[in-house]
């Protein structure tokens, strides 16, 4: 065989042009502790907060503790795939998650890895998990409102885009179910949703995901999932994935809207992973920067001056407690970060008032800013007279006579409970939401039965989209309800009852027991 000398000086040739010398750097350390999701590692001196590092069998981690003479690194993955002595090396940065369009419609797991079989992510964009948030002169003012499709939650504690609105009750009393609603109603509304389920369980974070296919949600939501059964690391870092992928669409000029379900639980993930790294406990055995933990992360929820696109990102936090202990140290933690909370009731739950939600405690510290001008209006008194229905409700219990006038107020107060009932994963348009308050309001329901309003109810709006479509599109336009659009209104309602009044009040006995 003979070698051709030309054509191996040419291949040389091209060999040492095509040369580049790569002289890469790392800093490499020893694992000196490994176990219960956590290792200490000597050597990695230069290692900053945060930093990716990657162990010899190839399972990441991050530096979580910088002490003295060892970095105490938190594992995500399988810590038993590590030994004692192995080598560990810095990557050079931090912690970070693929962001963009491509994640939009899928399941992910805090690392941005692909959990729906459906593929894997194709995205050049990825972000820190933990970035500043914007500061006050970067931020505009909560005006533009944020519609949940909830009566009770749009009409007295209502949401506007940029705020922070804490969820908060004991467990099984419908917190996911009002954060799943507020996502089903932004279809159509340009808003992209983030859900992260965070230590609830997997079928939990399953259903979820069912009922957002099935109502067509999944084409604006990514749902990050840090399940019960995953590692503390993973379920502390949850929360952050979801904040830094909504932020990416947020600086881009976009709205956004994210559920941390739940807060508590990645509380207690947080305090397990600083209990093993030896940090000194405080109240509740939470380590004592707990309160930044969970500030950080809210503070990241903002509406963006006009300068910065005017992008939002509103956050729902949920927080559960335990008999009602709103008092305890993570969910005072928490209200006191946020711009108000909806406490929802067990009582009110079992009694079959759905949302449960307890007027009296729930608040929205941004107020009718976040209402369109014809919520406000219709909306205006209606939290103090269900707070002065519940003392007189408690009055009435006593057993005492009570006068035609106080009677009258009892009956409205009961048909306005019922009207601001609403079944599960059937979120409401605004304008039909005004329609009810108003005829409520007005006491076109004090005739029906207590046991029929929600009938009535659906009567009214049907008959409101078909016979009186002119009106309702009025309202629908303007979003206010001036002289003009209040006397149409009221007009469609007098005709209405007079077309379908004897519909809801032929059943005399049954109105009677009703009032009573």
């Amino acid at each position: 065989m003979k070698f051709k000398a030309d054509e191996i000086a040419s291949v040389i040739q091209k060999e040492v042009e095509n040369f580049g010398a790569q002289l890469e750097t790392r800093e490499v350390g020893i694992v000196t502790e490994v176990g219960d999701g956590i290792a200490r590692c000597y050597g990695l001196a230069g290692a900053m907060a945060g930093e990716m590092v990657e162990f010899a069998s190839g399972v990441q981690g991050f530096a979580f503790n910088l002490e003295e003479h060892s970095v105490g690194v938190v594992v995500l993955g399988d810590y038993l795939k590590i030994n004692e002595g192995e080598e560990v090396k810095s990557m050079g940065q931090l912690l970070s998650v693929p962001v963009g369009a491509p994640m939009i419609g899928r399941v992910v797991d805090p690392l941005g890895n692909p959990l729906d079989g459906k593929g894997p992510i194709i995205t050049a964009d990825s972000r820190p998990l933990e970035t500043a948030a914007p500061g006050v002169v970067d931020r505009q003012p909560v005006k533009e409102p944020l519609q949940t499709g909830i009566k009770a939650i749009d009409a007295m504690t209502p949401i506007g885009r940029g705020q922070r609105e804490l969820i908060i009750g004991d467990r099984k009393t419908g917190k996911t179910a009002i954060a799943i609603d507020a996502i089903l109603n932004q279809k159509g509304k340009d808003v992209i949703c983030i859900y992260v389920g965070c230590g609830q369980r997997s079928a939990a974070i399953a259903s979820v995901v069912d009922v957002l296919t099935e109502h067509g949600a999944m084409d604006y939501t990514i749902v990050v999932s840090a399940a019960s059964s995953d590692p503390a690391s993973m379920q502390y870092i949850a929360p952050y994935a979801g904040a830094a992928m909504a932020e990416y669409f947020m600086y881009q000029g976009k709205h956004t809207l994210i559920v941390y379900d739940d807060l508590s639980k990645q509380a207690t993930a947080y305090r397990q992973m600083s209990l093993l790294m030896r940090r000194p406990p405080g109240r509740e055995a939470y380590p004592g920067d707990i309160f930044y933990c969970h500030s950080r992360l809210l503070e990241r929820a903002a509406k963006l001056s006009a300068e910065h696109g005017g992008g939002s990102m509103t956050a729902l936090p949920v927080i559960e407690t335990l008999e009602g202990e709103v008092s305890a140290y993570i969910p005072t933690n928490v209200i006191s970060i946020t711009d108000g909370q909806i406490y929802l009731e067990p009582d009110l739950f079992y009694a079959g008032v759905r949302p449960a939600i307890n007027v009296g405690i729930s608040v929205s510290r941004v107020g009718g800013n976040a209402q369109t001008k014809a919520m406000k209006k219709v909306a205006g008194s209606l939290k103090l007279d269900l707070a002065a229905f519940r003392e007189l409700e408690a009055f009435a219990q006593l057993g005492t006579d009570l006068d035609k006038a106080t009677q009258q107020q009892l009956d409205r107060g009961n048909r306005m409970v019922e009207l601001l009932k609403q079944p599960q994963y059937r979120p409401m348009e605004v304008t039909d939401q005004v329609i009810s308050i108003l005829a409520g309001s007005k006491g076109y329901f004090d005739k029906v039965p207590v046991s029929r309003v929600a009938e009535a109810e659906q009567n009214l709006l049907q008959f409101m989209a078909e016979q009186k479509s002119e009106v309702r599109k009025r309202l629908f336009d303007t979003q206010a309800v001036d002289d003009d659009t209040a006397a149409m209104l009221l007009a469609s309602f007098d005709e209405w009852w007079t077309q379908n009044g004897k519909l809801f009040t032929a059943v005399k006995s049954e109105a009677t027991a009703g009032a009573t």
